[in-house]
């Protein structure tokens, strides 16, 4: 899980929340990826992978990126190219224009720009419209969210698009939510989607909330290599069990009375 890849180190910012890779970590990412021949996979080839059991054990990777940054257009993808890898965007629609708008504080993707890119086999996903907190969003709001990306991109390309990538925290302890939304996508057309949950992908994720290995600046080539091997699979359940306790914290202080 890519978001923008730039100089910017985000130094404001805790490890773990820094979404910024620079130019020269990426390329040394995909250096890894191409050395350990590793295959560069669509989420399509994801789902196959994981549903059919399959035995094969050529070593496969999902290249995804959120948010629609134009930095993808002139850093990362010039490296993708040069060897060969496929990736998947996920793009916020409202952010994309016939001109470079502004998300973030950063210029995203124009139009024409994702034309060109999806012609070079670039995938392209939905990252809803406005780039919204859908937990908190009204049923009917958070339709629309998945609906109109959808189709804005489909106009865009003249092509069937069928891929989604959740905004924010993805509240997995929330059932009631997790099955509305799922219900959602699927009436809307998709058939896959990635999610914020930390991990590798396994056969016992939904399709439409697939694990994924947060990458910024700080993975250097030691952190990258035991992420990709499942060093980092283990704080799904510190993940898990945090946005648990937090929701509960919550409950209960919107249930407590109060005095005037």
């Amino acid at each position: 899980m890519y978001h923008s890849v730039s100089p910017d180190r985000d130094e404001h910012l805790d490890t773990y929340y820094k979404t910024t890779t620079s130019p020269e970590r990426f390329a040394e990412h995909m250096h890894f990826l191409h050395e350990n021949q590793y295959s560069a996979v669509g989420l399509d080839g994801v789902i196959d992978r994981l549903r059919s059991h399959s035995t094969d054990t050529t070593k496969a990777v999902a290249i995804t990126f959120d948010d629609g940054f134009d930095d993808f257009y002139t850093e990362a993808f010039p490296v993708l190219e040069q060897y060969g890898f496929s990736a998947t965007m996920f793009l916020p629609t409202s952010y994309i224009g016939n001109s470079a708008r502004r998300f973030k504080g950063k210029y995203c993707l124009t139009w024409n720009q994702v034309c060109a890119l999806n012609d070079a086999g670039v995938v392209f996903g939905s990252h809803t419209v406005t780039h919204p907190q859908l937990h908190l969003a009204n049923p009917s709001d958070q339709r629309r969210e998945l609906q109109d990306s959808k189709d804005s991109i489909e106009q865009a390309l003249g092509a069937p698009m069928h891929s989604f990538s959740y905004p924010y925290a993805f509240p997995e302890h929330d059932y009631t939510f997790t099955q509305q939304l799922r219900e959602a996508l699927s009436e809307a057309g998709y058939t896959n989607g990635v999610s914020t949950i930390v991990g590798r992908a396994t056969s016992e994720d939904d399709n439409f909330f697939l694990k994924r290995l947060p990458i910024n600046d700080a993975d250097d080539r030691a952190l990258f290599r035991a992420k990709l091997e499942g060093g980092y699979d283990w704080l799904h359940g510190v993940q898990y069990a945090t946005k648990l306790i937090r929701s509960q914290i919550r409950k209960w202080h919107q249930s407590r009375p109060t005095t005037t």
